[in-house]
Protein backbone atom coordinates (compact mmCIF):
# COMPACT_ATOMS: atom_id res chain seq x y z
CA UNK A 1 0.00 0.00 0.00
CA UNK A 2 1.30 3.44 -0.86
CA UNK A 3 1.73 6.10 1.83
CA UNK A 4 3.22 9.43 0.89
CA UNK A 5 3.58 12.99 1.97
CA UNK A 6 2.36 14.85 -1.08
CA UNK A 7 4.46 17.59 -2.64
CA UNK A 8 2.80 19.07 -5.74
CA UNK A 9 6.17 20.26 -7.04
CA UNK A 10 7.54 16.73 -7.24
CA UNK A 11 6.25 15.01 -10.38
CA UNK A 12 7.24 11.57 -9.09
CA UNK A 13 4.59 11.83 -6.39
CA UNK A 14 1.79 11.21 -8.87
CA UNK A 15 3.30 7.93 -10.00
CA UNK A 16 4.06 6.76 -6.47
CA UNK A 17 0.55 7.57 -5.29
CA UNK A 18 -1.12 5.79 -8.20
CA UNK A 19 1.37 2.96 -8.59
CA UNK A 20 -0.38 0.75 -6.08
CA UNK A 21 -3.60 0.57 -8.10
CA UNK A 22 -4.90 2.30 -11.17
CA UNK A 23 -5.86 5.82 -10.17
CA UNK A 24 -8.92 5.80 -12.40
CA UNK A 25 -10.25 2.72 -10.64
CA UNK A 26 -9.58 4.50 -7.37
CA UNK A 27 -11.63 7.41 -8.70
CA UNK A 28 -14.59 5.04 -9.11
CA UNK A 29 -14.69 4.44 -5.36
CA UNK A 30 -14.11 8.11 -4.64
CA UNK A 31 -17.18 8.87 -6.76
CA UNK A 32 -19.21 6.17 -5.01
CA UNK A 33 -18.29 7.80 -1.69
CA UNK A 34 -19.37 11.17 -3.01
CA UNK A 35 -22.58 9.78 -4.49
CA UNK A 36 -23.88 8.53 -1.17
CA UNK A 37 -23.53 11.93 0.54
CA UNK A 38 -24.97 13.85 -2.41
CA UNK A 39 -27.99 11.53 -2.51
CA UNK A 40 -28.58 12.18 1.17
CA UNK A 41 -29.04 15.87 0.41
CA UNK A 42 -32.32 15.26 -1.40
CA UNK A 43 -33.46 11.64 -0.95
CA UNK A 44 -35.13 12.55 2.35
CA UNK A 45 -37.48 15.09 0.78
CA UNK A 46 -39.94 12.53 -0.54
CA UNK A 47 -40.00 10.74 2.82
CA UNK A 48 -40.99 13.78 4.89
CA UNK A 49 -44.77 13.16 4.80
CA UNK A 50 -44.29 9.54 5.92
CA UNK A 51 -41.85 10.55 8.66
CA UNK A 52 -44.21 13.26 9.86
CA UNK A 53 -47.09 10.80 10.19
CA UNK A 54 -45.06 7.98 11.70
CA UNK A 55 -43.16 10.04 14.27
CA UNK A 56 -45.95 12.60 14.80
CA UNK A 57 -43.44 15.35 14.10
CA UNK A 58 -44.32 19.01 14.35
CA UNK A 59 -43.50 21.51 11.62
CA UNK A 60 -40.45 22.77 13.51
CA UNK A 61 -39.22 19.23 14.14
CA UNK A 62 -39.54 18.40 10.45
CA UNK A 63 -37.52 21.51 9.65
CA UNK A 64 -34.80 20.36 12.05
CA UNK A 65 -34.79 16.89 10.50
CA UNK A 66 -34.15 18.50 7.12
CA UNK A 67 -31.67 21.16 8.26
CA UNK A 68 -29.61 19.24 10.84
CA UNK A 69 -27.61 17.55 8.08
CA UNK A 70 -26.71 20.70 6.16
CA UNK A 71 -25.97 22.75 9.29
CA UNK A 72 -23.45 20.32 10.76
CA UNK A 73 -21.98 19.70 7.30
CA UNK A 74 -21.42 23.40 6.60
CA UNK A 75 -20.08 24.12 10.10
CA UNK A 76 -17.35 21.47 9.96
CA UNK A 77 -16.46 21.19 6.27
CA UNK A 78 -13.31 23.34 6.34
CA UNK A 79 -12.09 21.94 9.65
CA UNK A 80 -12.48 18.33 8.56
CA UNK A 81 -10.78 19.05 5.25
CA UNK A 82 -7.78 20.51 7.05
CA UNK A 83 -7.60 17.51 9.39
CA UNK A 84 -7.61 15.12 6.44
CA UNK A 85 -4.84 17.05 4.69
CA UNK A 86 -2.67 17.04 7.77
CA UNK A 87 -3.17 13.51 9.10
CA UNK A 88 -4.07 11.50 6.00
CA UNK A 89 -6.73 11.80 3.33
CA UNK A 90 -7.46 8.12 2.88
CA UNK A 91 -7.95 7.50 6.63
CA UNK A 92 -10.22 10.56 6.73
CA UNK A 93 -12.30 9.16 3.88
CA UNK A 94 -12.54 5.72 5.47
CA UNK A 95 -13.44 7.12 8.89
CA UNK A 96 -16.03 9.40 7.31
CA UNK A 97 -17.62 6.51 5.44
CA UNK A 98 -17.70 4.34 8.56
CA UNK A 99 -19.34 7.13 10.55
CA UNK A 100 -21.80 7.75 7.72
CA UNK A 101 -22.78 4.10 7.91
CA UNK A 102 -23.36 4.35 11.66
CA UNK A 103 -25.41 7.52 11.18
CA UNK A 104 -27.48 5.94 8.42
CA UNK A 105 -28.25 2.92 10.59
CA UNK A 106 -29.19 5.14 13.53
CA UNK A 107 -31.46 7.23 11.31
CA UNK A 108 -33.13 4.13 9.88
CA UNK A 109 -33.79 2.80 13.38
CA UNK A 110 -35.04 6.13 14.75
CA UNK A 111 -38.23 5.87 16.77
CA UNK A 112 -38.47 9.54 17.73
CA UNK A 113 -37.90 12.91 16.11
CA UNK A 114 -35.08 13.65 18.56
CA UNK A 115 -33.21 10.53 17.54
CA UNK A 116 -33.71 11.26 13.85
CA UNK A 117 -32.56 14.86 14.21
CA UNK A 118 -29.45 13.72 16.08
CA UNK A 119 -28.76 11.06 13.46
CA UNK A 120 -29.10 13.58 10.65
CA UNK A 121 -26.67 15.94 12.39
CA UNK A 122 -24.25 13.04 12.81
CA UNK A 123 -24.60 12.24 9.10
CA UNK A 124 -23.70 15.85 8.31
CA UNK A 125 -20.52 15.56 10.36
CA UNK A 126 -19.56 12.37 8.53
CA UNK A 127 -20.28 14.00 5.17
CA UNK A 128 -18.04 16.93 6.17
CA UNK A 129 -15.21 14.43 6.59
CA UNK A 130 -15.90 12.58 3.34
CA UNK A 131 -16.39 15.39 0.83
CA UNK A 132 -13.10 17.33 1.22
CA UNK A 133 -11.18 14.05 1.46
CA UNK A 134 -12.49 12.94 -1.94
CA UNK A 135 -11.37 16.14 -3.65
CA UNK A 136 -8.00 16.22 -1.89
CA UNK A 137 -7.30 12.62 -2.91
CA UNK A 138 -8.01 13.52 -6.54
CA UNK A 139 -5.66 16.51 -6.37
CA UNK A 140 -2.91 14.37 -4.85
CA UNK A 141 -3.37 11.37 -7.13
CA UNK A 142 -3.89 12.85 -10.58
CA UNK A 143 -1.24 14.82 -12.48
CA UNK A 144 -2.30 18.24 -13.77
CA UNK A 145 -3.06 17.00 -17.29
CA UNK A 146 -5.62 14.49 -15.95
CA UNK A 147 -6.85 16.35 -12.90
CA UNK A 148 -9.39 18.52 -14.68
CA UNK A 149 -11.08 15.43 -16.13
CA UNK A 150 -11.16 13.73 -12.75
CA UNK A 151 -12.60 16.80 -11.02
CA UNK A 152 -15.20 17.21 -13.77
CA UNK A 153 -16.32 13.63 -13.19
CA UNK A 154 -16.35 14.24 -9.44
CA UNK A 155 -18.59 17.29 -9.90
CA UNK A 156 -20.88 15.44 -12.32
CA UNK A 157 -21.36 12.60 -9.83
CA UNK A 158 -22.26 15.05 -7.09
CA UNK A 159 -24.85 16.71 -9.31
CA UNK A 160 -26.18 13.33 -10.37
CA UNK A 161 -26.67 12.28 -6.76
CA UNK A 162 -28.54 15.46 -5.89
CA UNK A 163 -30.74 15.06 -8.96
CA UNK A 164 -31.46 11.37 -8.44
CA UNK A 165 -32.27 11.71 -4.74
CA UNK A 166 -36.01 12.45 -5.09
CA UNK A 167 -36.45 9.77 -7.77
CA UNK A 168 -34.74 7.09 -5.70
CA UNK A 169 -36.57 8.23 -2.58
CA UNK A 170 -39.91 8.04 -4.39
CA UNK A 171 -39.22 4.53 -5.65
CA UNK A 172 -38.16 3.33 -2.20
CA UNK A 173 -41.28 4.77 -0.56
CA UNK A 174 -43.45 3.14 -3.18
CA UNK A 175 -42.15 -0.27 -2.15
CA UNK A 176 -40.86 0.15 1.41
CA UNK A 177 -41.14 2.39 4.48
CA UNK A 178 -39.33 5.71 5.02
CA UNK A 179 -36.58 3.84 6.88
CA UNK A 180 -35.39 2.51 3.52
CA UNK A 181 -34.04 5.91 2.44
CA UNK A 182 -31.37 5.43 5.11
CA UNK A 183 -30.91 1.66 4.84
CA UNK A 184 -30.08 2.08 1.13
CA UNK A 185 -26.85 3.84 2.16
CA UNK A 186 -25.41 0.80 3.91
CA UNK A 187 -24.49 -1.47 0.95
CA UNK A 188 -23.15 1.52 -0.98
CA UNK A 189 -20.97 2.54 1.94
CA UNK A 190 -19.72 -1.03 2.36
CA UNK A 191 -18.71 -1.09 -1.31
CA UNK A 192 -16.95 2.27 -1.01
CA UNK A 193 -15.11 1.20 2.15
CA UNK A 194 -13.82 -2.05 0.69
CA UNK A 195 -12.96 -0.60 -2.71
CA UNK A 196 -11.35 2.47 -1.19
CA UNK A 197 -9.19 0.39 1.11
CA UNK A 198 -7.91 -1.63 -1.84
CA UNK A 199 -7.67 0.97 -4.58
CA UNK A 200 -6.99 4.37 -3.02
CA UNK A 201 -3.47 5.35 -1.96
CA UNK A 202 -2.88 7.53 1.07
CA UNK A 203 -1.37 10.99 1.05
CA UNK A 204 -1.06 13.87 3.46
CA UNK A 205 0.45 17.31 3.74
CA UNK A 206 2.39 17.67 6.97
CA UNK A 207 2.87 21.36 6.24
CA UNK A 208 -0.88 21.96 6.41
CA UNK A 209 -1.78 24.46 9.15
CA UNK A 210 -2.75 23.10 12.54
CA UNK A 211 -6.37 23.28 13.54
CA UNK A 212 -7.35 26.26 15.68
CA UNK A 213 -9.49 24.38 18.20
CA UNK A 214 -10.76 27.50 20.06
CA UNK A 215 -11.62 29.04 16.69
CA UNK A 216 -13.62 25.98 15.71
Amino acid sequence: MSHAVFNPNDATNYESLSGYKNRWLGLLFICISLLVISLDNTVLNTAIPSISRDLKASTSEIQWIIDAYSLSFAALLLTMGALGDRYGRKPALQIGLFLFGIGSLAAALSSSTEMLIGSRAFLGIAAAIIMPATLSIISATFPPKERSQAIALWAAVFGLGVGLGPTIGGWLLEHYSWHSVFYINLPVIALALIGGQLMIANSKDESAPKIDIPGV
